[in-house]
C-alpha cells in the first residue's frame, strides 16, 4: 500500500521505509520557528534542558511579529529576551524590525522553506507552509524548547484526507473562498489531527500567495496539516529565493486516505464567515446588511502582495464609506516596498485607507486596530472567535482581500461588482 504527501515526508525525516496513521515517530526538523508570544517559553525550556548550544543556529527562525513594535513594556521585554537569545547563540534567521514582517509571510519569502521541508513552529498557523509542499505544523512552546536544543520532534502520524476542487471559477472567487467553504462543509472540528491534501485542477491554478491562504487555514478545521503537490508554480517561486534543492513528493495511486471530499468551484461564490466561527460561512450576497465600522487588509492569511494588489486595484479612486477605518499591514518590508514601488500604498492612502509597518497587527486582537464593544470589522485574516480582535461583543467577519475592499467603499459586506 502507497503513501500519502504527508506519510512520504514524515517517513523520510524519521528514517522510516513506511509509516502509517498513528504511527508515533522522532522526526528530524529542516526550520523551527518561534515568534514574540511563544520564544520566551521556549527560551526557558531551552535553557532547564542546559545544552550548551542550539542543535543549528541555521535552521531556528525567531520572528517578532504579534506584538513588535512594541506595544507596551511587558512586549519590549518579550522582544528583548529573543534579540538577546539570537545574539548569544547565533540565531541566523533572526528578524529585528525593520526586516521582520508576519513569520508566515517572510519564512518562505526569504526562502526558508522548500518542497520535502518539515517544519515546526511555536505558532498554530505554521500550516501556511504545505502551500510549497512541505510538511508543517503547529506545537506548544515547551516542544518547541526541546526542539531548538535537540533538533528532533515526536509526532504520530495523522490520518489524511483528500480534498479534490474541480471545475471553473466565478468572478472574483479565489483561495481565501474555497478554504472558507470548505470550512463550512467540514465545520471546525471536521479534520481534527488529519492532513489535508489539497487536489484537482482548480487548485492548480491557484498562486502560491493563495495557496498559502488554504494551507493557512487548514487549522481552522482541526487539521494537522495542508499540504499541496509542489509542482512547477512551486518550483518557480522556490527557485527566485532559495539554493537548496527541492524535494518534490506525490502521493502514491495507491495511498489511502481517510476520506474524500469533492467540490465543484463553479458552486462557490465569494464568501463571508460570521461570526463567531470560521465555518459559520455564507455567500457575500447574504451578509449585505451587515454595516462595518473597520476592515482590516493583512494577517499571515491575505497580507501578501498579490492580495495588496486586488484590494488595491478595488479601491483605486474611490473612497472609504464614511464612519469605517481601513486599516492595511503589508506582510512584510519587501511587500511594503513593492507596494509602494508598484502605486499600491498611493491607492490606498488616496482611498483614505491607513498603512501600518509588517506586523500581525489587530488580527489576534494584539494592537494597530482593536474593536470596542458594538463594532464590526470585515477581516482577510483566518479567526473570528468572540473577542478575537477587541472587546468580547464586537464582531469579525472573514472575507477575502476584494471583499474586504468592496465592503470599505460600500461600509457593509459588498461584492465587488457593487463597486
Amino acid at each position: 500500500m502507497g503513501m500519502t504527501i504527508t506519510e512520504k515526508i514524515l517517513a523520510a525525516h524519521s528514517g522510516n521505509d513506511v509509516v502509517r496513521p498513528g504511527d508515533i515517530l522522532q522526526a528530524d526538523v529542516d526550520m523551527a520557528l518561534a515568534n514574540d508570544v511563544t520564544a520566551p517559553l521556549a527560551i526557558k525550556v531551552f535553557e532547564e534542558i542546559g545544552k550548551e548550544n542550539v542543535f543549528n543556529r541555521d535552521k531556528i527562525a525567531l520572528v517578532p511579529d504579534h506584538f513588535v513594535p512594541n506595544k507596551d513594556i511587558p512586549s519590549a521585554r518579550q522582544a528583548k529576551m529573543m534579540r538577546e537569545f539570537a545574539a548569544k547563540y547565533g540565531i541566523k534567521n533572526y528578524f529585528e524590525v525593520g526586516q521582520m514582517g508576519v513569520e508566515h509571510v517572510i519564512l518562505p519569502e526569504k526562502g526558508l522553506v522548500i518542497p520535502g521541508d518539515l517544519v515546526i513552529g511555536a505558532d498554530s498557523h505554521t500550516c501556511t507552509y504545505g502551500a510549497l509542499g512541505a510538511f508543517s505544523t503547529g506545537v506548544g512552546s515547551t516542544d518547541l524548547g526541546v526542539i531548538m536544543a535537540t533538533g528532533r520532534v515526536w509526532l504520530k502520524v495523522p490520518p489524511t484526507i483528500k480534498v479534490i476542487f474541480e471545475g471553473a471559477f466565478n468572478p472574483w472567487v479565489c483561495g481565501k473562498d474555497l478554504i472558507l467553504y470548505l470550512l463550512g462543509v467540514m465545520g471546525v472540528e471536521g479534520a481534527n489531527y488529519c492532513a489535508i491534501e489539497f487536489m484537482g485542477s482548480a487548485v492548480k491554478k491557484l498562486t502560491i500567495d493563495q495557496r498559502m491562504t488554504m494551507s493557512n487555514m487548514a487549522i481552522e478545521c482541526g487539521a494537522k496539516n495542508g499540504v499541496f503537490e509542489a509542482d512547477e508554480i512551486t518550483l518557480n517561486y522556490v527557485k527566485e529565493r532559495s539554493t537548496r534543492k527541492p524535494l518534490v513528493i506525490k502521493p502514491d495511486p495507491d495511498a489511502k486516505y481517510e476520506r474524500e471530499i469533492h467540490i465543484d468551484v463553479s458552486k462557490i461564490q465569494p464568501q463571508v464567515a460570521f461570526p463567531h466561527s470560521p465555518d459559520n460561512v455564507r455567500p457575500v450576497s447574504e451578509g449585505k446588511d451587515v454595516k462595518i465600522d473597520q476592515v482590516f487588509i493583512g494577517s499571515c492569511t491575505n497580507g501578501r502582495l498579490e492580495d495588496l494588489r486586488i484590494a488595491a486595484g478595488l479601491m483605486k479612486g474611490k473612497s472609504v464609506a464614511k464612519g469605517v477605518r481601513v486599516i492595511v499591514i503589508p506582510g512584510s518590508q519587501l511587500i511594503y516596498k513593492e507596494a509602494i514601488r508598484e502605486g499600491i500604498i498611493d491607492a490606498f492612502l488616496d482611498a483614505g485607507a491607513t498603512i501600518g509597518p509588517p506586523t500581525c497587527g489587530p488580527c489576534l486582537g494584539g494592537h494597530m486596530g482593536i474593536l470596542a464593544e458594538g463594532e464590526r470589522c470585515a477581516s482577510t485574516s483566518n479567526r473570528n472567535f468572540i473577542g478575537r480582535m477587541g472587546d468580547p461583543k464586537s464582531e469579525v467577519y472573514l472575507v477575502s482581500p476584494a471583499v474586504a475592499a468592496a465592503s470599505a467603499v460600500l461600509g457593509r459586506i459588498g461584492l465587488p461588482e457593487e463597486i
